[in-house]
């Protein structure tokens, strides 16, 4: 397992270099991704409540994976990574 900070990003050996934007959390779209655990949708409810109270959430989306068991297909992450600017995930039971 790789864990990267995303504040500085990892370069991409020998891949071509894209210019990023930092996120605006108070506006931009998020998604909020459940690992399929137990709780973890009433986890990220609890966090949209609460960034309720800091911005408007009608662009704040859930996407989940079909198991917890399984890693997410290829296809989600590139329908997230194509349509949010960040992605607050529910890893923990």
């Amino acid at each position: 397992m790789r864990i990267v900070n995303p504040t500085f990003g990892v370069s991409a050996s020998g891949g071509e270099t894209v210019a990023v934007k930092p996120v605006d959390w108070r506006a931009d779209p998020i998604a909020l991704f459940s690992n399929s655990k137990p709780n973890a949708r009433e986890l990220l409810e609890g966090i949209r409540a609460r960034l309720a109270d800091l911005r408007p959430v009608d662009n704040i989306t859930f996407v989940h994976k079909n198991s917890a068991s399984q890693g997410a297909p290829a296809e989600l992450i590139e329908q997230v990574a194509a349509n949010y600017r960040g992605a607050l995930l529910a890893i923990a039971d």
